[in-house]
C-alpha cells in the first residue's frame, strides 16, 4: 500500500428482502417533511411507491415529491427540486430509484441554501467547499451500477452549456441510509442492466489502471470484477435470480463506495470523456463508457503495460505461456471487449446517437486529468472518439 489513506463512510446499508421495512425505523430520525425524488413511472408500476409513502405517512411525515429526474439529471430539475425544499422546508430528501435519481436528491441537498453564489458554478465549475446547511439525503435503490448509494458522488448536466460535470462531495453530503433490495431491480430492463454493470466495471478499471505493482486493493478489485463478469452471465440467462441481482447489486456499491480507491493514483478519463459524450447525447452511461473505454485502454495499454498484463491473466484468465508481455496485454483488452459483444453492450457511438460532427466538441470540452498512465491529449481524445464508430 503505497500510497497514506483516510477512510471514512458514514452510510448505513440496509440490505436484503426485508430492508424496506427499516425504513419504519430511519424515518421518525428526520423532521416533519419529507421531499421523495423519483423518475417518471417504474416504482408506481411495481408497487413500490405506495409502499414507501404508506410508510412515511404511518410515521407521521408530510410527503412532498419530486418527480420526472431523468437519467443524466439536468440543472433544470436540480433547481426545481431546490424550489420544493425551500417552499417546504424539507428535512429529509429520499431518492427512490437510480443513480441519476440518487445524483439529483444530493444535488439539491448542497444547493438548496447556497446562498452566495450560483450553486452549480460554486460546487461543480469551482470546486469549491459545501460551507452552507445541506438536508440530509437517503436512498432506495432500484437499479445499479453507479454506487451513489454510498458515496459523495452528484453528476448534473447543464444542457444549456453542453457540460455535464460531476463532483465529489464529502462524508456529510453522503446519504445517511441506503435501502438495496435486488428485488427491486428484477424489472429494469435488460439493456439498462447490462449498462449499470458495465458501468461498475468501469468504475472498478478507472481505479485499477494506476500505480506500478498490486495492493490489497487491486486484489478486491479484481475479485469484483470477476464477481461481475460472472453474475451478468448469469442474470442474462436467469433475471430473477436473486443470489446473481444481489451480488450485482453489492458489487456496484463496493466499487465506489471508496474502498477501491484506497492507496490508489486512479485515472477516471474515460469518465471524463464519457459525460461530454452524454452531455451531447444523452446516452446510457454505462454504454458510453463501453466504447469509449476500448480504443482507450487500446491507447494507453503500453504506458501501464504490468498491470495490463495483470489484467489480462488475473482477471480473463489469459494463459501467459508463449506470449510477450504486450500480447497478453492486448489479449485482455481483447477479452474485455468480446464480453461487451456478449452480453449486449452498445460499443458504437453511432448507436448511441453521436454524429461525426459532434467528436470535435466533444473532445475540445473534455477535462483533461492527467492521472492515469497517460496524460491524453485533445487529439488523442477525438481519435478514440472516432474509433467507437
Amino acid at each position: 500500500m503505497q500510497l497514506d489513506f483516510s477512510y471514512y463512510n458514514p452510510t448505513t446499508i440496509h440490505f436484503g428482502k426485508d430492508s424496506l421495512a427499516k425504513l419504519k425505523e430511519e424515518a421518525p430520525k428526520y423532521g416533519k417533511t419529507v421531499m421523495l425524488v423519483y423518475g417518471r413511472n417504474a416504482i408506481k408500476a411495481n408497487g413500490l411507491y405506495d409502499k414507501v409513502v404508506a410508510i412515511l405517512e404511518q410515521a407521521g411525515k408530510k410527503v412532498v415529491e419530486l418527480s420526472g429526474v431523468m437519467p443524466n439529471p439536468t440543472l433544470e430539475k436540480m433547481r426545481e427540486g431546490v424550489q420544493i425544499v425551500r417552499d417546504h422546508n424539507v428535512s429529509l430528501i429520499l431518492a427512490v430509484g437510480g443513480g441519476s435519481v440518487i445524483d439529483c436528491a444530493k444535488g439539491i441537498s448542497v444547493s438548496a441554501y447556497c446562498e452566495d453564489q450560483d450553486p452549480f458554478v460554486k460546487y461543480w465549475c469551482e470546486f469549491k467547499d459545501v460551507d452552507n446547511e445541506v438536508v440530509p439525503v437517503a436512498s432506495i435503490l432500484t437499479m445499479v451500477g453507479t454506487g451513489s448509494e454510498m458515496n459523495g458522488g452528484s453528476v448534473i448536466t447543464n444542457e444549456e452549456t453542453k457540460y455535464k460535470a460531476g463532483r465529489v462531495f464529502p462524508a456529510h453530503v453522503f446519504p445517511k441510509f441506503s435501502i438495496l433490495n435486488p428485488e427491486y431491480t428484477f424489472t429494469v430492463s435488460q439493456y439498462q442492466m447490462v449498462s449499470g454493470v458495465f458501468d461498475t466495471m468501469s468504475h472498478l478499471m478507472e481505479q485499477y489502471f494506476s500505480d506500478k505493482g498490486a495492493n490489497t486493493t487491486d486484489y478486491v478489485i479484481e475479485s469484483l470484477l470477476k464477481s461481475s463478469i460472472d453474475n451478468l452471465r448469469v442474470a442474462l440467462k436467469a433475471p430473477n435470480d436473486y443470489e446473481a441481482r444481489s451480488n450485482l447489486m453489492w458489487n456496484a456499491t463496493l466499487a465506489l463506495n471508496t474502498l477501491t480507491g484506497l492507496s490508489k493514483s486512479q485515472d477516471w478519463q474515460v469518465h471524463m470523456i464519457e459525460h461530454q459524450l452524454g452531455a451531447y447525447t444523452d446516452c446510457a452511461h454505462g454504454m458510453g463508457l463501453a466504447a469509449i473505454s476500448l480504443p482507450y485502454y487500446r491507447l494507453i495499454y503500453k504506458f501501464g503495460l504490468e498491470k495490463f498484463v495483470r489484467f489480462a491473466t488475473q482477471v480473463w484468465g489469459i494463459a501467459a505461456e508463449d506470449k510477450t508481455d504486450e500480447e497478453i496485454a492486448l489479449a485482455g483488452i481483447d477479452a474485455l471487449e468480446a464480453f461487451t459483444k456478449e452480453c449486449g453492450i452498445v460499443t458504437s457511438l453511432e448507436e448511441l446517437g453521436a454524429t461525426k460532427e459532434m467528436l470535435p466538441k466533444i473532445a475540445e470540452s473534455t477535462i483533461i486529468l492527467g492521472g492515469g498512465y497517460h496524460a491524453i491529449t485533445t487529439q488523442e481524445i477525438q481519435q478514440v472518439l472516432e474509433a467507437c464508430f
